[in-house]
């Protein structure tokens, strides 16, 4: 995260021993590397994403000690409290030292669970100013549309970000849930480096954006990375594959994600040191040919 004026600054990656490092790097619009299994923070906050987290001093210990295991990519959103995740941020990894904290701004909370799109320019723009408040930074290196407001048109959206980039409080801007059209309209507005989209073994709507994400050398962050559904039976077939080969099913399935594509950021979020250390875990799993096939049969 950007506290200065410099231009060039490049996180410092945690030696290769920290679990997070074996997942390898990527670099968010070609200059900003990160180790590719990163952190989400939306179950930091209240029960519905809203209000204080139920257990602060935990929450920190959780954020701290994902620095800890060389987690570099931090995500995050204005809505998630609304601003209770950016300042549980702040005051656990603050000045941010070798980290990338992306921050996404687009969407209202009119109460817990509830969620409301705003993409007005004057909305967007006094929430990246409220962001880099909280934040406690001078630029956002990841700015990210949490979602297109239909009732605003996208020149108007992103131009915004536009001008916020230009004006050097973000470094660079990202997209979430969004198609190829959308991708391709916001790219001919300004330099896209990251797309958000729902994506994990049991939903894979999103494949064609990620195949375009990686001829493009987009950054395609996976939100809710860890199947769900049918997929997290304890008598599934995900289950029974995790426990033939020693391992959680969390664990399958971040491993899949990371060797799906090498453009694949997953932030699987917890509120768990030890579910937090599990999922890192991932990092080092090499799944063979004849496991990835099963799992691509698992949709």
């Amino acid at each position: 995260m950007t506290t200065t004026d410099e231009p060039t600054r490049q996180p410092t990656l945690q030696p290769a021993a920290a679990p997070a490092a074996t997942a390898g790097t990527f670099r968010i619009g070609g200059d900003l590397a990160v180790h590719r299994l990163g952190y989400g923070t939306m179950q930091l906050p209240g029960p519905g994403v809203w209000g204080p987290s139920r257990d602060r001093e935990g929450a920190l210990r959780v954020l701290r000690r994902a620095a800890d295991l060389g987690v570099t990519l931090f995500d995050t959103a204005d809505s998630y409290g609304p601003g209770v995740a950016e300042e549980l941020l702040r005051d656990a990894l603050h000045p941010y030292d070798g980290l990338v904290v992306a921050t996404k701004v687009g969407f209202t909370r009119p109460g817990p669970g509830r969620w409301s799109t705003d993409g007005r320019p004057a909305h967007l723009r006094a929430a990246v100013e409220a962001s880099l408040r909280r934040l406690e930074v001078e630029r956002i290196d990841l700015l990210q549309l949490h979602r297109i407001d239909p009732r605003v048109a996208l020149a108007d959206q992103v131009g915004t970000l536009a001008d916020l980039r230009q004006e050097g409080k973000v470094r660079h801007l990202g997209l979430s849930e969004v198609g190829v059209a959308e991708l391709d309209a916001a790219a001919a507005i300004a330099p896209i480096a990251t797309v958000q989209n729902l994506y994990n073994l049991a939903e894979r709507s999103a494949e064609p954006l990620l195949r375009v994400a990686e001829q493009r050398g987009i950054g395609f962050i996976p939100w809710f990375p860890l199947a769900t559904g049918q997929l997290s039976d304890p008598r599934g077939p995900l289950a029974r594959l995790a426990s033939a080969l020693g391992l959680a099913p969390s664990q399958v399935a971040l491993a899949w994600l990371l060797q799906r594509s090498p453009v694949v950021l997953p932030i699987p979020g917890t509120s768990s040191v030890t579910h937090l250390q599990e999922n890192l875990a991932a990092a080092a799993v090499d799944l063979d040919p004849a496991v990835l096939a099963r799992l691509d049969h698992l949709a």
